[in-house]
Formats: structure tokens, sequence, C-alpha cells
């Protein structure tokens, strides 16, 4: 190889790594664009209806200050498991944007038991992933709850044993705890082990 031979390669391989760095920067600046409230809430049923509905929770303004926004709750942190979350949300703004199911609030309405049972089953699957990012059980003060509630929290019911995975989580008993319940929600669907 020639001494210009090399340094074409050289070229190359330098704007290879520069194109490529741009690109994954541009790719997760996107990611990360799409990843905040701003951007959730710039379809108007979004705004009117479920970020409406949030900012009435403890969610949204609590005495400490600490505020969840929809990434928290709907998207994963692990990058694999947000990368599977976005491109299913690409299903969403789909039936937005193009089939026009859910682009009004009423249209919403109509689908709200739908979505909700789509999330809570997600939860479910994953354990209430999203929930734990903030909530630990381990930080949790059991006597500083209501008996129902710390008997709920309890180890014995959210614990993994001998790689088995709990059988409640926190969607369990939580369902409607940043939004509104769909009309015809059944309150016996609340109970720990109905998803």
């Amino acid at each position: 190889m020639t001494s210009g031979e090399k340094k074409g390669t050289f070229g190359v391989l330098v704007i290879g790594i520069i194109l490529g760095v741009a690109l994954w920067g541009g790719f997760n600046w996107t990611l990360e664009l799409t990843n905040t409230e701003q951007f959730c809430i710039t379809c108007h049923e979004m705004e009117a209806t479920p970020y409406a509905e949030l900012q009435e929770t403890v969610h949204f303004t609590n005495r400490t200050g600490v505020r969840a926004t929809c990434p928290d709750c709907h998207v994963p942190r692990p990058w694999i498991h947000k990368i599977v979350r976005k491109i299913q949300a690409s299903n969403e703004l789909y039936h937005h944007f193009v089939t026009g199911e859910i682009d009004t609030p009423e249209k919403f309405e109509e689908k709200r038991m739908k979505l909700a049972q789509n999330v809570w089953k997600a939860m479910k699957s994953t354990n209430s992933r999203e929930c734990r990012n903030c909530h630990k059980f381990e930080s949790m003060n059991l006597d500083k709850q209501q008996s129902r509630a710390a008997d709920a929290h309890d180890p014995y019911y959210w614990e993994s044993v001998d790689g088995k995975e709990p059988t409640y989580t926190c969607i369990d008993c939580h369902k409607g705890i940043a939004h509104s319940l769909p009309e015809g929600f059944d309150p016996t669907w609340n109970s720990p082990g109905e998803g």
C-alpha cells in the first residue's frame, strides 16, 4: 500500500467515525427529545385529558416537589426496553395521525378502557418496572403506612423467590393513580393478582 493509499484509507476511516458519531448523536438526541413531557402533550387529546388528569395527582404536585412526567411512567429507562417501547409508540402515532382512531378527546375516551388495559398489562408484565424506578420497597417505612398498604408492601408479596416472579406488582393495586379510571372499570379488577 502506498503512502497515498494509506492516507486515503485513514481519511475514509476518520470520516466514517465522524459520520457514525454524528448519526448516533442525532439518533440519541431525537430519542431523548421524544422522551419529554412536552413532546407527549403535543397531541391535543393528550394535553386535554391524560395530562390534565395527571396535574390533579400527587405525581404532579406534592410536598416534596418530586414530579413524575409522562416518560417516567410510560417509557422504560433501560436502553433496549426504551427502544422497544418507542417502536410500540409508533403504532400509537399511526392510530393518531393516519387512522384518526384517537385524534380527539372524545375518541380517546371511547378507547380509554382498551388503552388503559394495554398499559396495565404492560406494567404487569414488567413487574411495574417504571414504578420501581422511583418507588423502592426497601426504602419504604411500613410503620408509617396504613395497615392495608403496609400489608400489601410486605416483602412476601413483591420479592422474587427462587427466581420466581412475585405474584403481585404495583399496578395490581394502583390502577388510576395518575389518570382517571375508564368508564365501566370494575373495582374488583383492582385487586392483587387481577391485571
